[in-house]
């Protein structure tokens, strides 16, 4: 594994982000919570600790503020080598699909006709998802190698909120796609009256199956297409 795979500095002022979320990122540094958060990445660094993506915020760097128009809400970065490209559920070209990656495209397929990328490139990066207006975004957005959840509850959570809030409260009417618990507990933060929120199981082996709203079947990118086309304008 190459050091562009993984983290190589603490130092918020090394990870690009689009000049619209910039005072929310600045803001959140300049807090204790974001302080405490970057001290701790330094000291891991330090110990040397393995961290995945290498632009813990790229999803706020490919997808600017005003061009939302769908939010899809992840948990946890991939925590395997070179996986992790800091988007919710994408991975690098090349790299093998992980199991809730395929059953997204799967869904995409039976939805919309769409049919699965080519293999090895663009493979799973959902790169232009997120320069067309997708914002993939994890709710915590660093992780130690083969330790998932390792940097959960650090502060990151905080952050991620706070993109949700400021995503709710822009002018314009936005898809919110909440798949699992993690996903829908985070549905107390968004305007429900003015957004298109669609919830479903998660797309996980475990549960994209199962009872009470299966993600196999959900029908979620038809429901948004058709709401976009109604309140955004946009196809």
């Amino acid at each position: 594994m190459s050091a562009q795979d993984q983290l190589s500095s603490s130092d918020p002022a090394d990870w690009a982000v689009a000049s619209g979320w910039q005072p929310l990122v600045d803001e959140f540094f300049a807090g204790v919570v974001g302080a405490k958060l970057q001290a701790f990445l330094g000291e891991r660094l330090d110990a040397g600790a393995v961290i995945f993506p290498p632009q813990p915020l790229r999803a706020l760097e490919l997808t600017p503020a005003e061009d939302v128009r769908v939010v899809i809400l992840g948990q946890d970065p991939y925590h395997g080598r070179s996986q992790a490209e800091g988007l919710a559920f994408s991975v690098a070209p090349g790299v093998a699909l992980p199991p809730s990656l395929r059953n997204i495209f799967k869904e995409l397929q039976r939805d919309l006709g769409t049919p699965p990328p080519q293999f090895p490139n663009p493979g799973g990066s959902l790169v232009k998802w997120a320069t067309h207006g997708v914002l993939l975004l994890n709710t915590c957005l660093t992780v130690e190698e083969a330790q998932p959840a390792s940097h959960s509850g650090r502060g990151w959570e905080v952050l991620t909120d706070a993109v949700i809030r400021h995503v709710s409260d822009g002018a314009k009417p936005v898809v919110f796609m909440l798949w699992g618990s993690h996903a829908q507990s985070k549905r107390a933060l968004i305007d429900v009256k003015r957004h298109k929120v669609l919830m479903s199981n998660h797309p996980s082996p475990l549960s994209a199956l199962r009872p009470p709203v299966p993600f196999i079947g959900c029908g979620h990118f038809s429901e948004a297409r058709a709401w976009r086309e109604a309140h955004q304008g946009g196809g």
